[in-house]
């Protein structure tokens, strides 16, 4: 028998092993603390010398108290991971550290975790290559997922992991490689993600072999070939997704067997033939097969599914009826089955269950009444069926769906009218309603439907007149009603609608004066009132106006035509118009006498006009007297072609020196800034160009004279700098649809001119923000995000040597005829030379509430810090906000508001600018978590403009609802062309 004593000196080394163990790795543990930046994390409040290293947050011990779990996902973690202290854990099995911010390399130390069953670092900032982990053969969950890492990943290090359940290495920029065959050997695998990593090729035939998969997912890669057999062994599955691939062929035969299967998505390839081997498949809860080239019909079985929610089939060439029972069953989604040839009706019972979103059947051959079940469907949000052969007429409590944010009936011989119950109808923003056979008046309730942006009911028989209180839609861009019978005056409060710019009222029975109001529309673009009964005098206002469209003809209106609505863009614009005359004796016009056809108010401003005139000329006389010297000097815009010029061309150009130069004068200037002003250039053939004209004088002349910024004037001076050149020269090479295109410079001794293509929607800053803004739609604000970061990354990436603009900001993304952005003014522009640390320069350029706080305490700037300028101008787009307010607070701008937002998801979403309607609030809140991103302190903590084009496209809001989660939590949205 031992004795008390004898066994207490047995155990009293093992005793001493364990406080060792534990005191080791509580000391590990803290240094990894230590290691990393904590600013937003409480998690590690429990993290210090006197507790139980098992008792830390996010830390699980073993029976001897040894670490074998850490547990530390999504904590706001940041900085290197310290590999080397975490594999001095000898009993860790699990390290789960997803969804945080640690960035950097991962270093060969990995290998030393040799017992780890369990490893996440998943949606994190890393770069470089992942190593290679051969000695962690114990593994069977591996989530790599978003990581940031790139390079050639370690394939063969799966071969010794024959354990291996879960393997998620997708969403990651690796060099393009062949489907790997080492994956084949993980015959234990259940789910494999590898979307989004850059595979080509063709698809193994063994991949059938992996019979235990239940989720198999490996979309937006650039796999070819004819989709594997195989994989119809998989008989497990219950999601299967390979979108976005180049795919051809036929479904194969055997994706019968998977009838386990729930969400299906072969959209955007190349399959042909029919949907037949679906079928079978009466467990699908999503089906998402669109941008294909499928033919047949859709299965009639697709009616009997119990389970579908949603359907999404569009742009095909699938032919025959809809189900008539589809979607019935569940609480269905949505369907969308546009662009097809489709005949037949539309199913009726789709909201069965009263939770609908959107039916999307446009651009059919569909026949029949439309179902009035959608009038009773409250949830609807998006209901088109535009463009198919539809008659009857057009249930009344459609126009009242109460969620409802655009309807589109257009295109089809529908008949009925616009009825009272829109009056309900609080979120639509869009109608879309002509050339079809509605009549009747429009409704005076159409005045509190305050959401609407566009109403288009024209090429119909609609009577009556305009309700009057149509100025309440303050939010109403765009008005068409051309081609009716509508009759009447136009409503004076029409110029209350202030976001207007697009006005046709033409072939209708419009009588009286034209409204004056019309004239104070700041965002007008477009007025078309032709062909109606309008009387009386052209108003003085509307030559205020700058229009691309202008077309008052076959009117009765009398009276002189306004000077500035004589120009030649205008030809035609007033034809038919037979008491019209002209001063000028224009065209067939006849000549105005002096007082008749002038009433007495043109006639008072014309005297006053003339006076204010004399008295200007005075003054100005005055002014050129004292400034002749000063004028002579640096060589006056009335004395351009006196100077000797050397124009240089960038591009075939349809004007010469000449044109330019005679357009640089006072009334052609519409903009002033610190590198000079601008001006806008119309060509004989009716082409606009812009013109910027730089001084080149020393910095007091400088200032003097134009307010330039310090950048400038280091240019500046009698002599042009080389700099000032070579920049010059490497811009003028670009050729990228998001960068303002540069025709040609035009210099002298005394002077540069630059002249651009013209953009006639101005800069998003004016459009954001200017009072007299134009309201942009959640569509048109993501498309100028994604288009403006393409045309930085080309900068960054696409040029020999890449370009840091230095200045990105809204006022510096101008906006062309279809609002597409390019982006401009170059001045402060540095290129990236190959002999030169590309991250040095010596001046601070920017613009208060753009420039990344680098700039404060240090000169080196990269590209990165116009990625933090870019991520403020995505923060204006999607909150509407300027980057400095007043209710930021003293010394606060938009990032710390918005980064102060996101630390919880409710606040976040209440960012979003309130005009964004509710159904693209996810996509907006993508578009603002991109842009925190962008906006780190650290630089190196911020994406590649590459990156940051991916996420924004990954926030495109052209499907719609239904989301498929993975076991990562990360989500794919399935299908609704939400360009529809």
């Amino acid at each position: 028998m031992f004795s008390a004593f004898t066994i207490l000196l047995i155990l009293l080394p093992f005793f001493s092993i364990l406080t060792t163990v534990n005191s080791d790795d509580r000391q590990i543990l803290l240094d990894f603390k230590s290691s990393l930046h904590l600013s937003n994390s409480n998690a590690f409040d429990s993290w210090n010398t006197t507790n139980s290293v098992c008792t830390f947050t996010g830390i699980t011990c073993n029976s001897v108290n040894s670490v074998t779990d850490i547990n530390l996902p999504d904590q706001n973690l940041s900085g290197y991971l310290p590999l080397h202290f975490l594999c001095q854990l000898r009993s860790l099995q699990k390290l789960e550290l997803g969804f945080n911010s640690l960035y950097g390399r991962v270093t060969e130390d990995l290998r030393n975790c040799v017992n780890l069953k369990f490893l996440d670092l998943g949606n994190n900032a890393f770069s470089g290559p992942f190593p290679d982990i051969s000695p962690l053969n114990q593994l069977e969950y591996l989530f790599l997922n978003q990581s940031g890492f790139s390079g050639t990943f370690p394939w063969q290090s799966l071969l010794n992991m024959t354990g291996l359940l879960q393997l998620s290495v997708g969403d990651n920029p690796f060099d393009l490689t062949p489907f790997p065959q080492e994956v084949l050997s993980l015959k234990k695998l259940n789910w494999l993600y590898l979307t989004n990593c850059n595979l080509g090729g063709k698809i193994p035939i063994g991949i059938g072999n992996l019979t235990e998969l239940t989720e198999l997912e490996f979309s937006d890669n650039a796999l070819t070939g004819e989709f594997p057999a195989g994989i119809g062994n998989l008989r497990k599955l219950w999601q299967l997704t390979f979108y976005n691939n180049s795919f051809t062929g036929k479904l194969p035969i055997g994706l019968r067997n998977l009838t386990n299967i729930e969400n299906f998505d072969g959209s955007m390839n190349n399959f042909e033939g029919d949907l037949s081997e679906l079928r079978f498949l009466n467990n699908l809860v999503s089906l998402q097969l669109f941008q294909n080239g499928f033919t047949g019909e859709i299965p009639m079985e697709f009616g009997e599914f119990k389970k579908l929610v949603n359907i999404s089939l569009y742009r095909n060439m699938l032919t025959g009826p809809i189900p008539e029972k589809i979607g019935s069953w569940a609480e269905f989604n949505f369907i969308d089955v546009s662009e097809n040839l489709l005949s037949g009706p539309i199913p009726p019972y789709m909201c069965n269950k009263g939770t609908m979103q959107a039916l999307l059947v446009l651009q059919n051959k569909l026949s029949g009444e439309i179902p009035s079940t959608y009038g009773d469907c409250l949830t609807l949000k998006r209901f088109r069926v535009s463009n198919n052969s539809l008659s009857g007429v057009v249930p009344a409590k459609i126009w009242g769906l109460p969620n409802a944010e655009i309807i589109d009936i257009q295109l089809n011989q529908l008949q009925g009218s616009v009825s009272s119950d829109i009056n309900k109808a609080k979120t639509l923003a869009q109608i879309y309603a002509k050339n079809n056979r509605l009549s009747g008046e429009i409704p005076k309730e159409i005045t509190q439907a305050t959401s609407l942006v566009t109403i288009d009911l024209s090429e119909n028989q609609i009577s009556g007149n305009i309700p009057e209180g149509i100025g309440n839609l303050k939010q109403l861009g765009s008005l068409h009603l051309q081609n009716n019978k509508i009759f009447g005056s136009i409503p004076d409060s029409l110029g209350s609608c202030k976001s207007l710019s697009d006005i046709d009222l033409s072939r209708n029975s419009f009588s009286q004066q034209i409204p004056s109001s019309l004239g104070s529309l700041p965002a007008l673009n477009s007025l078309n009132l032709s062909q109606n009964e309008l009387s009386g005098e052209i108003p003085a206002s509307l030559a205020f106006l700058r229009l691309s469209l202008f077309d008052l003809s076959y009117n009765q209106l009398t009276g002189p035509i306004p000077q500035a609505l004589t120009i030649a863009a205008y030809n035609g614009s007033l034809a038919g118009n037979t008491g019209l005359c002209s001063v000028n004796a224009i065209g067939s016009f006849l000549t105005c006498s002096s007082s008749s056809g002038m009433s007495k108010g043109v006639r008072t401003l014309t005297i006053c006009s003339t006076v204010g005139l004399i008295l200007l000329l005075c003054l100005l006389a005055l002014y050129l007297k004292k400034k002749k010297g000063n004028k002579e000097r640096f060589g006056g815009e009335r004395s351009l072609k006196e100077e000797s010029w050397d124009l240089k061309s960038f591009h075939m150009l349809s004007f010469t020196e000449d044109e330019i130069l005679d357009s640089i004068k006072q009334e052609n200037l519409i903009g002033q800034g610190g590198s000079g002003n601008v001006y806008r250039v119309t060509l004989s053939n009716g082409k606009h160009l812009a013109v910027k004209h730089i001084w080149n004088t020393d910095v007091s002349a400088r200032k003097r004279s134009w307010s330039s910024t310090p950048m400038l004037a280091k240019r500046g001076g009698p002599n042009k700098s080389k700099e000032f050149d070579a920049e010059v020269d490497a811009l003028s090479s670009i050729r990228h649809m998001n960068v303002v295109k540069l025709y040609c410079s035009i210099t002298s001794d005394d002077s540069s001119l630059l002249v651009y293509e013209y953009m006639p929607n101005g800069s998003l800053w004016d459009r954001l923000h200017t009072s007299n803004k134009m309201e942009l739609d959640w569509e048109t604000r993501y498309e100028i995000a994604v288009g403006a970061a393409k045309g930085l990354e080309y900068l960054h990436h696409g040029c020999e040597r890449p370009v840091i603009h230095r200045d990105v900001k809204s006022s510096n993304i101008l906006l062309d005829e279809f609002l597409k952005p390019r982006i401009a003014d170059f001045g402060l522009a540095k290129i990236v030379q190959a002999n030169v640390a590309k991250d040095s320069t010596h001046i601070i350029a920017g613009t208060h509430g753009y420039i990344a706080p680098e700039y404060g305490y240090t000169y080196k700037v990269n590209e990165k810090s116009d990625v933090y300028s870019f991520g403020v101008v995505l923060m204006e787009l999607v909150t509407g906000k300027r980057p400095i307010e007043l209710e930021f607070g003293e010394s606060k701008d938009i990032v710390h508001w918005v980064h102060k937002k996101s630390q919880s998801k409710e606040s976040f979403r209440s960012a979003v600018d309130s005009r964004i309607p509710e159904m693209y609030k996810d996509e907006a809140c993508k578009v603002l978590r991109a842009s925190v991103l962008c906006t780190a302190t650290l630089p190196a903590l911020r994406p590649s403009i590459r990156a940051v084009v991916q996420m924004l496209e990954d926030a495109e809001p052209c499907k719609l609802v239904g989301i498929v989660i993975s076991k990562d939590g990360s989500g794919k949205k399935v299908g609704v062309n939400d360009g529809k």
